[in-house]
């Protein structure tokens, strides 16, 4: 079970909550959850209590706490999903990737000297981390199904640290053209690697509901976990 933290934003606007759960006994290292368009629900909140049990701080801050601090909807309710879409277009990456930064600091400044801190996104967070991986230090990234990567590819240059990301073969939000993009514009960067997953759409490795594919996302979240184990070691 988690706990609602603070973390002081870089510009100085003000506080936002971050979701946090600590491990028993020392922690290997930590990282962050990054929330889809749905607020920091029950669904990333499990995902961070996942990385808890498997010896991580981890954490997952409020990207929304600007404009609908608290956001917290269900994407298999109908009128709830069609909210986070209007929601969402509020939002300001480049605040995100600040709010993302801050909670890197604040989670190194917590762990053991040289402890190091991963991101891992999912949907709009997928995107996140992309840009997580070329604007800050952190020390590894993970994005699941991120659409509009392929709008920022003019930052691949800067990606310095290992990054994995998921992608859905029949996913309606990012075509087959976007995704080729991507790997044409990643494929020279050997701390890159792409996985794509047939026959499943976008938001297959959701925690649950109706858009989870338990398949497919055992086999993605396996290899975050292995990629995890490797590069925040």
């Amino acid at each position: 079970m988690g706990e609602m933290i603070q973390i002081d934003a870089l510009d100085g606007s003000g506080t936002f909550h971050a979701y946090l759960a600590r491990p028993k006994g020392e922690p290997k290292a930590a990282i962050i959850v990054i929330q889809e368009i749905f607020g920091v629900n029950p669904g990333i909140r499990q995902k961070v209590d996942d990385w808890a049990a498997q010896g991580y701080w981890a954490a997952a801050p409020d990207l929304f706490w600007r404009f609908a601090p608290g956001y917290d909807v269900d994407p298999d309710v109908p009128e709830q999903l069609q909210d986070a879409f209007e929601v969402r277009t509020r939002f300001d990456p480049d605040k995100g990737i600040e709010d993302v930064d801050a909670t890197i600091r604040t989670l190194r400044a917590q762990l053991p000297d040289s402890g190091k801190v991963g991101a891992v996104g999912y949907c709009l967070g997928g995107r996140v981390a992309y840009l997580t991986a070329t604007r800050t230090d952190i020390d590894a990234s993970v994005g699941y199904y991120g659409a509009g990567i392929d709008a920022k590819l003019n930052e691949a240059n800067a990606i310095a640290k290992p990054l994995m990301l998921h992608f859905a073969e029949r996913d309606h939000f990012i075509t087959a053209e976007h995704r080729d993009r991507i790997g044409e514009a990643l494929a020279d960067n050997p701390l890159v690697t792409i996985h794509t997953y047939p026959d499943v759409d976008h938001g297959f490795a959701t925690t649950a509901g109706q858009r989870r594919d338990d398949a497919a996302a055992e086999v993605a979240d396996g290899r975050t976990e292995t990629f995890f184990a490797q590069h925040l070691a």
